[in-house]
């Protein structure tokens, strides 16, 4: 089950598994100490301080004083300077240079479709028209722009998971709505579209935009959850 609202942002939806897995992973790796500056990551401070702090993490990295004698409140050990040692990678579940992530990704980028519309040959969609079809097809309009961290550059350059097949983003982005190519097959409104993370052929598409943008997978994870709304799911 996901926990979620009807909004129009994207949603930034965070595994309760996947991140208590993720900290076991990231703690036992070694180091004491987890960066959870800028909102955990966009990933929602107190839940992944409460999973460091299970798995066995001695203290967390913070941005403020407030943030930090919020946490001790909770029975957190939390600090304002000096660096984190635990592996950030591994606690997010993020891919590296190297490859691939090493534990689950713990945020799923979705956004849902709130219109479809039929192209013919030749049609073409968004601002400045940077694509056209070259075939009749089927296109959805998305929830998740630029201002929600699904940055310009990734148009016409990234694909989404929709219903478990990857779909590619055409056209150029706009400021809270993207537009998909369904190549030929059908989406219902409402239905939900994966930007990155979860456990389908999206999981790693976070790699592919960090290709694209030339930003870190680290900055485009922070970015994204912390302009989306945040969900729950297991």
């Amino acid at each position: 089950m996901c926990e979620t609202t009807s909004s129009a942002l994207p949603q930034a939806l965070i595994s309760r598994a996947a991140l208590a897995a993720a900290a076991s992973v990231a703690v036992e790796a070694g180091g004491r100490r987890a960066d959870l500056r800028r909102d955990a990551w966009g990933h929602g401070l107190l839940a992944v301080a409460h999973a460091v702090a299970a798995a066995g993490g001695e203290e967390v990295l913070v941005d403020s004083v407030g943030e930090a004698e919020m946490l001790r409140l909770e029975g957190i050990a939390a600090v304002t300077d000096g660096a984190a040692d635990i592996d950030a990678a591994l606690l997010y579940g993020l891919p590296t240079a190297r490859g691939h992530a090493a534990t689950r990704p713990v945020m799923r980028l979705t956004g849902r479709v709130m219109s479809t519309k039929r192209l013919r040959a030749g049609d073409a969609v968004s601002y400045g028209y940077t694509f056209r079809a070259t075939a009749d097809t089927t296109v959805a309009l998305v929830t998740g722009g630029y201002a929600q961290g699904i940055v310009r550059a990734l148009g016409n350059r990234a694909l989404v998971e929709v219903d478990g097949v990857l779909r590619p983003i055409v056209g150029r982005v706009a400021m809270d709505v993207c537009v998909v190519d369904l190549e030929g097959e059908e989406a219902a409104v409402g239905t939900e579209v994966t930007y990155f993370g979860g456990t389908g052929p999206a999981a790693d598409a976070v790699l592919r935009w960090a290709e694209v943008t030339s930003m870190t997978p680290a900055e485009l994870v922070v970015v994204a959850g912390s302009h989306a709304e945040r969900g729950w799911e297991a």
